[in-house]
């Protein structure tokens, strides 16, 4: 059984903390995270594997993105093999339309065994109406071109008879 704390990525504490038997999918963990948030579960969402610091790694879709097949998604990955140890951690992605951003940690793994799950255990905050906005900012990268050199024409070499 894995204790999973959820967080929304808001200013205000909104948390669920959640019991999970520990050999159900991604998939599954996505539907039991978004109705403990009081969504449908009906939207696009990804979990993203993540290090200590919460940086963002590789993708795990919901659906095979994959041509031949062979591709990563939420139903392909068991939760004890995803997250095999206490404090791994992932953060979630729901409705990419509106980007709300869950961080998801596993505080406890037991040996324990209940009938009765999921279930959220504890439960703080209200989600908000609208998902929080997000800020994009990306690196700036050195370039050699510069903006300002007005001689710089692409249709130099370029003969528009030959058409």
């Amino acid at each position: 059984m894995y204790k999973i704390r959820v967080i929304l990525d808001t200013k205000e504490d909104i948390i669920r903390t959640i019991l999970i038997n520990d050999n159900i999918n991604l998939e599954n963990l996505h539907s039991i995270i978004a109705k403990s948030f009081g969504f449908k579960g009906q939207e696009m969402a990804s979990f993203y594997r993540t290090d200590e610091e919460w940086n963002q790694g590789e993708e795990i879709p919901l659906f095979n993105m994959a041509e031949a097949g062979e591709g990563v998604s939420m139903q392909t990955c068991i939760l004890n093999e995803t997250l095999p140890e206490e404090n791994d951690k992932l953060i979630y992605v729901y409705d990419f339309l509106n980007m709300w951003t869950f961080y998801v940690d596993v505080v406890e793994i037991s040996s324990e065994m209940k009938n009765d799950l999921p279930q959220t255990i504890l439960s703080v905050g209200e989600i908000p109406e609208e998902a929080p906005e997000k800020e994009f900012v990306a690196n700036k990268l050195d370039s050699d071109f510069d903006e300002d050199e007005d001689d710089f024409d692409p249709f130099d070499d370029f003969d528009y008879n030959e058409y």
